[in-house]
């Protein structure tokens, strides 16, 4: 199995690394689960914050995927940069902002590349969450996107140093993903408008921790085909 041959095993590059047709997927497959999902996020946003969070994420994507076409053919780098400019400049609320810097940070370890291996994927994920960090201040704990994005990359870190396929090493990130997200009910907002609430924001599931979990679940069921 590819997880017993480990990342030096003899399989092929398009089962070991994250291919380029695969990150357009993912976000051509994002486009659709945002739309899906609108309502879900729109109402978790309404619990403990301004109700638009739904709204932006599928509106945000319908645009990337609007102009896809003009920059699918490009590096894995260029791609994502195209998309968290096209994400910063269309989308409202904090999750603009904020998901605009993750894909423009994971873009600069990509740069120049067609594929990633898991190695280089994670760097780029670290890269994109780091970037959310330095724009939201945020911390462990604070009912953020970033408490799903820590564990996950933990996660993934794990995975891929004891020699999991890159398929394998998404489905722990999805797993763990789900679990950080309802992971968040019980906390009290630190950060954002739903920081006001105080003691109210708990037992209600942080919606930009939601919509990180779907980027995770999206990008594993594209690996997994």
């Amino acid at each position: 199995m590819a997880g017993q041959m480990g990342l030096s095993g003899t399989l092929g590059n398009e089962l070991m690394n994250l291919q380029k047709t695969q990150i357009v997927q993912w976000i051509k497959e994002l486009a659709v689960v945002f739309k899906a999902n609108r309502d879900l996020l729109t109402q978790l946003d309404a619990e403990i914050g301004d109700a638009d969070h739904g709204l932006n994420m599928n509106r945000g994507f319908d645009k990337v995927v609007e102009k896809l076409p003009t920059f699918e053919d490009k590096c894995l780098g260029t791609i994502l940069k195209s998309t968290g400019m096209t994400l910063l400049s269309s989308v409202g609320g904090a999750s603009g902002p904020l998901y605009g810097t993750f894909f423009m940070k994971m873009a600069v370890p990509l740069n120049g590349k067609e594929e990633a291996t898991p190695a280089e994927l994670l760097k780029a994920l670290e890269e994109g969450v780091n970037g959310i960090v330095s724009r939201g201040k945020t911390n462990s704990g604070d009912k953020t996107m970033c408490d799903t994005w820590w564990p996950t990359l933990t996660a993934i870190k794990s995975a891929i140093n004891q020699g999991h396929s890159l398929s394998e090493t998404m489905g722990l990130a999805a797993h763990t993903a789900e679990e950080a997200a309802a992971a968040t009910i019980p906390m009290q907002a630190k950060k954002g408008r739903a920081s006001y609430l105080g003691e109210r924001s708990i037992g209600h599931q942080d919606p930009g921790a939601t919509s990180s979990m779907l980027m995770v679940k999206t990008l594993y069921s594209i690996i997994a085909e």
